[in-house]
């Protein structure tokens, strides 16, 4: 606004001098007559440099006050352009916000529901890796799922906090590792467990804790009647309430009391084996139960046939006894 009066200034000047160049050249005095009524009529004398002075000044403000309108009116405009744009561009960084805050909310979604398979996952690994550490009878100080391993070390180089591309894909690598090491981990368990399984059911040991073998199998001079007869197991005698314990894993298919063996218990095995523990006191497991190799399934007694307290121990393969000394030598 300020360059449009200065210009228009300049012009007014420079008219203002041209005029008075032109009134230089003829009369300084220029008379006025003004007319009244009835004829009188009464002259006024007015200096033509007075006369183009005033001209110039009228006709500079006049351009001054159209300059003003011009610049009133433009400047109007302009300003209402600008809001507009601005309006525009606010509404459009509105919207990128909002497109932003809702692609952050479902990358966290997303990052959530990651972390809780892979938590689950590890959660699975820890059941896993205590039972094969149970399996294979390691030390809790030797490895300890419970707890995070141990690590450190100097920090080389500028620590940054990982964007959020870094992050998916560390993320996305670790589960990868994490599957892999659970089916790893459940393979290697099964395996342990298979072993195990034939461990703990090949029937093999004593089936007393404490005690001593007190008579053979085989042919041997009955100790009731004093004859000859076919012993078809081992007895061990010991302390009367001892406890008597399973040599295999299997299913209890007999426990009760049955002629010349009083309190019997039979347990089934794999591969065809069944054992069977006589003359108990008591009996502590039930028909159908499953036991699991060194457990208590009875206390040493002398119930039926029997002379003192002691356990006869049969094994069977295939529904024939066999000679129980080499199983429990194979302890």
């Amino acid at each position: 606004m300020a360059q449009t009066f200065g210009a228009c200034s300049q012009v007014a000047r420079q008219l203002s001098r041209k005029l008075e160049d032109k009134l230089h050249n003829k009369k300084n005095i220029m008379k006025i007559i003004l007319l009244r009524d009835k004829g009188v009529h009464r002259s006024v004398q007015i200096s033509r440099r007075v006369l183009a002075v005033s001209a110039g000044l009228a006709f500079l403000c006049g351009a001054v006050f159209i300059g003003a309108l011009s610049l009133y009116a433009t400047s109007d405009a302009v300003d209402a352009e600008v809001v507009a744009e601005w309006q525009q561009k606010l509404i459009e960084q509105r919207e990128e916000v909002e497109t932003l805050q809702r692609k952050s909310q479902l990358q966290s979604a997303a990052v959530g529901r990651q972390l809780a398979s892979m938590q689950a996952r590890l959660l699975r690994m820890e059941a896993i890796g205590a039972h094969m550490a149970d399996a294979a009878d390691l030390q809790g100080n030797e490895f300890d799922f419970t707890t995070p391993p141990a690590q450190g070390g100097p920090v080389a180089g500028q620590q940054k906090a990982m964007d959020w591309v870094d992050l998916g894909s560390e993320i996305d690598e670790l589960s990868s590792q994490l599957k892999r090491r659970e089916l790893e981990l459940s393979m290697l368990d099964q395996v342990l467990v298979n072993e195990e399984i034939t461990n703990t059911s090949e029937v093999r040991g004593r089936p007393v804790t404490w005690g001593w073998m007190s008579s053979p199998f085989g042919q041997r001079v009955d100790p009731i009647s004093g004859k000859n007869a076919w012993h078809s197991g081992v007895d061990f005698a010991g302390r009367e309430g001892s406890d008597v314990i399973a040599v295999a894993s299997g299913v209890v298919t007999f426990a009760g009391q049955r002629y010349g063996y009083g309190k019997l218990v039979e347990i089934s095995h794999s591969n065809g084996y069944v054992t069977r523990y006589a003359h108990h006191k008591s009996l502590l497991v039930e028909t159908g139960e499953v036991v699991k190799k060194g457990e208590v399934i009875g206390t040493m007694g002398s119930s039926g046939r029997s002379t003192g307290p002691h356990v006869h121990f049969e094994v069977l393969k295939n529904g024939r006894t066999v000679d129980p000394a080499r199983y429990v030598s194979a302890r």
